[in-house]
């Protein structure tokens, strides 16, 4: 659905981007997370057609360009900063919107309800945006990327700021979107929102690929050993092993054991041994 191959973009003496390829592919909920300054916000706008690469190619679905319109308009995006216009209604956004990308009439109403009754709110249609709420912001800048029926939905941390209701209403959303065959890209500093919803994870920094698997092939290749905790009548028993069951039993040879779980790697463990301990601001 999008592709990168070997894409560079730099500003100046800076390196954004460092020979990016990544293919992400159709159906899939891919992941993208990396440290503040990592490149991902620049990845986003390359994909986009904000920005053109300097050196490299990206092309969206086999037709070309993301900086050709006919291409563009098979995206939808959400960024991070909200797109909503607060003296609008949520009902006049989404009309907007879709007149931007050439829906009108009766497609275009149904579109516009649709899209408000998906993310919740219909009842509060007709309601400026300015009187809506973090959450209900960020769940209409979701409908505006979404009233055209893209075939490619970009998200740009698209839960930052937003109250738990609303938080678990967008991953609902993106999952039953993902069930109807959209392709979706997640950009989040949220390892347990990688965790729920994507199929892939591409952890990038300095504009580099670092790694790209499922959560399984990430935790198997970056996360270290599973630690084996044991409590006995002489205390605990901590014990790094790739085999939990087989040192538990052998521990339970010698000594009775009255309770035991298994550490297991996590994302985060794996995002900070990729990209290290040291601060980004």
């Amino acid at each position: 659905m999008l592709t990168l191959t070997h894409v560079h973009k730099r500003y100046g003496s800076l390196t954004a981007v460092e020979d990016l390829s990544l293919a992400v592919r159709r159906g899939e909920v891919l992941g993208l997370l990396g440290p503040n300054g990592a490149g991902k916000s620049t990845t986003v706008s390359l994909a986009v057609g904000l920005l053109e690469p300097d050196g490299g190619h990206v092309g969206i679905d086999g037709l070309g360009s993301p900086t050709e319109p006919r291409v563009r308009a098979r995206l939808g995006v959400a960024p991070q900063a909200l797109a909503v216009y607060d003296l609008l209604t949520g009902e006049e956004n989404l009309r907007f919107f879709a007149e931007v990308y050439g829906l009108s009439g009766a497609v275009l109403s149904r579109r516009v309800a649709g899209c408000l009754s998906f993310v919740g709110l219909s009842e509060r249609a007709r309601d400026r945006a300015g009187t809506y709420s973090g959450g209900m912001k960020r769940r209409l800048n979701l409908a505006a990327a979404l009233v055209h029926e893209p075939d490619l939905l970009i998200l740009d941390e698209p839960t930052v700021g937003v109250d738990p209701q609303s938080r678990n209403a967008i991953f609902d959303n993106i999952e039953a979107l993902n069930r109807d065959g959209l392709t979706v890209i997640y950009t989040t500093h949220y390892m347990e929102e990688a965790e729920r919803l994507c199929d892939r994870i591409a952890i990038i920094d300095a504009g580099r690929l670092l790694a790209l698997g499922t959560l399984d092939e990430l935790l198997v290749a970056h996360g270290g050993t599973p630690t084996l905790v044991v409590v006995t009548d002489g205390g605990e028993i901590r014990v790094q092993t790739p085999e939990p069951l087989a040192e538990l039993n052998r521990i339970a040879a010698g000594t009775p054991v009255l309770a035991f779980h298994v550490e297991r790697p996590t994302l985060e463990q794996v995002f900070l041994h990729l990209t290290g301990r040291t601060l980004r601001d």
